[in-house]
């Protein structure tokens, strides 16, 4: 989806006209983001089940504001479906006061830890597996929430066949096919996972980037991957930004100390960093076709991954 396409799902919405100053794009990725006055407008792919996903980062999000942690507000309850593209409304934060650091993504990890299990719909028996560890969304009505849904499992290695499949001849087939090797191994591997924490709620992308430090302080930002899983999903995450993308050890440290624990202390992290990788390395392939960075991105990736070097520095895509 192109910033053209996305626009034309705003305009088809009602969204897109009347603003003084216009639509203004935010972001443009996996998700296309406007602001639009005081309002955020965030338009999903076109593709099945993201209608799904929408609606449900819509309840997570009345679920958290119930459970006072500082996290985003959506606009409208329910999500739209627009020319077959999710859209949602959510309200604009203050400008940031500061860049976010780990310690505050670490401190609103820590209330996500803590929270109850998610609020099932009467008569559900749970969340469907996905990636192989033995997370439970749990009982109905356990957090005192009014809205009812169900949380999945941290699907993380999903979307590999469909980031491999929209690289096409872009990439090697010989790559493509370590890549998928590598998911079904760590997807087992995975399954077999003794957990550390208790299994519950968790972010599924806890990284800086999604957390807004505003004048009220730090508020979790992208909510579409909230998940019932392994806790030590979401701090992989840090311990891999630290190894690959050039994270600062002390700012890991800082990270380490505000959560009370470092996961690189667990045998199972090896696991779950090697999943992410691999899931990261697929992520960017789709990207190839037209895009030398994107390509050379991932050849840096794949080679890496090959060559059993932990060490190489991966950059931000």
């Amino acid at each position: 989806m192109d910033e053209a396409g996305a626009r034309d799902v705003l305009d088809a919405a009602g969204l897109g006209a009347g603003v003084a100053g216009g639509a203004e794009l935010l972001a443009l990725g996996e998700n296309a983001v406007f602001g639009v006055g005081d309002l955020v407008v965030k338009i999903g792919r076109d593709a099945p089940g993201l209608l799904d996903r929408a609606r449900r980062e819509i309840a997570v999000a009345e679920w958290l504001r119930d459970s006072g942690v500082p996290a985003v507000r959506a606009a409208e309850p329910g999500a739209r479906s627009v020319s077959g593209h999710p859209v949602t409304l959510w309200h604009r934060l203050p400008e940031a006061v500061r860049p976010a650091g780990a310690g505050d993504l670490a401190a609103l990890l820590r209330l996500i830890h803590a929270l109850p299990a998610a609020p099932v719909p009467s008569g559900s028996s749970g969340s469907s597996g996905s990636s192989g560890s033995s997370g439970s969304s749990g009982s109905s009505g356990s957090s005192g929430s009014s809205v009812a849904f169900e949380l999945p499992r941290r699907e993380l290695l999903s979307g590999v066949e469909r980031w491999l499949r929209l690289a096409g001849d872009a990439i090697d087939a010989e790559d493509a096919d370590y890549l998928r090797e590598r998911r079904d191994g760590f997807a087992s591997a995975a399954a077999a996972l003794v957990p550390h924490l208790a299994p519950g709620p968790i972010h599924g992308d806890a990284l800086p980037r999604n957390v807004l430090v505003g004048p009220d302080g730090p508020v979790l930002v992208d909510l579409e991957t909230f998940s019932s899983d392994l806790r030590e999903h979401d701090l992989v995450v840090m311990a891999l930004s630290r190894d690959r993308y050039g994270l600062g050890g002390e700012a890991y440290d800082e990270f380490c100390r505000v959560y009370g624990w470092d996961v690189r202390e667990w045998e199972g992290c090896a696991v779950l960093r090697g999943a992410r990788e691999t899931a990261s390395c697929a992520w960017v392939a789709q990207h190839a076709p037209g895009n030398v960075a994107a390509l050379a991105e991932f050849r840096r990736r794949v080679v890496s991954l090959r060559d059993g070097d932990a060490a190489v520095r991966w950059h931000p895509f």
